[in-house]
């Protein structure tokens, strides 16, 4: 019986109309509070910190079932595609924990 999944995407977003990193900041606030709030993701900015017209963010979801792992990554990139930034190089990952 498996122990559970744990799903993985990590997703380059460009911010057109950002012109200050204090402005991408708002953005992004606001995007991981709506995936932590939507799909109880973990989520983290994992790079380009001090540039304000990018970011590269990853989150996190962890489910018994990998249909629900999948579901999750995928509505959470779905949302992540209509919010306006632009969404570019987005990666997913499904693994067990039995692995």
């Amino acid at each position: 019986m498996p122990t559970g999944w744990v799903g993985i995407l990590s997703a380059e977003l460009h911010f057109s109309e950002a012109h200050s990193l204090k402005e991408k900041r708002m953005y992004l606030r606001s995007a991981k509070a709506q995936l932590q709030n939507r799909f109880g993701a973990s989520v983290a900015e994992v790079d380009h910190h001090d540039v304000w017209q990018r970011a590269r963010i990853t989150l996190a979801v962890v489910t018994r079932e990998h249909g629900e792992a999948e579901r999750l990554l995928a509505d959470a990139e779905r949302y992540l595609a209509s919010r306006e930034w632009e969404l570019a190089l987005v990666e997913r990952d499904l693994v067990s924990l039995d692995d």
